[in-house]
């Protein structure tokens, strides 16, 4: 039953993560491409689920030394969403590249020599 509890305390969490991504790849994929669309997806994922892993972990320690159990197990609950989406988002960048190769390599800024009529 204890796992059910956990699993129940985090799908809010899970379903938001899954809103979010489905607007951005939809408003990004109709703005410019599908494989742009999954390219700020796993860059946006990664900082949220970094972001996400990292106040979830501080609020951990914290609800440790304070003594709170039952915030501990919400907050490890939580950062164990974030890791576990971190892990997948990696996953997904490294399937990404393998079938996108030219993505590897980011376009640079064009630059403009100015010249006047009389330099050579």
């Amino acid at each position: 039953m204890g796992l059910i509890a956990r699993l129940s305390r985090i799908v809010p969490l899970v379903i938001l993560l899954a809103v979010v991504a489905a607007i951005i790849y939809l408003v990004v994929t109709y703005r410019h491409s599908p494989a742009r669309a999954k390219e700020v997806l796993i860059q946006v994922f990664s900082w949220v689920c970094g972001v996400l892993s990292a106040l979830f972990g501080a609020a951990s320690v914290y609800a440790f030394f304070d003594n709170a159990p039952a915030v501990l197990d919400l907050t490890l609950s939580f950062m164990a969403v974030g890791l576990v989406g971190l892990a997948i988002t990696r996953l997904c960048n490294h399937r990404f590249l393998k079938h996108n190769p030219h993505y590897r390599k980011k376009r640079l800024a064009a630059t403009t020599h100015r010249r006047w009529p009389w330099q050579r």
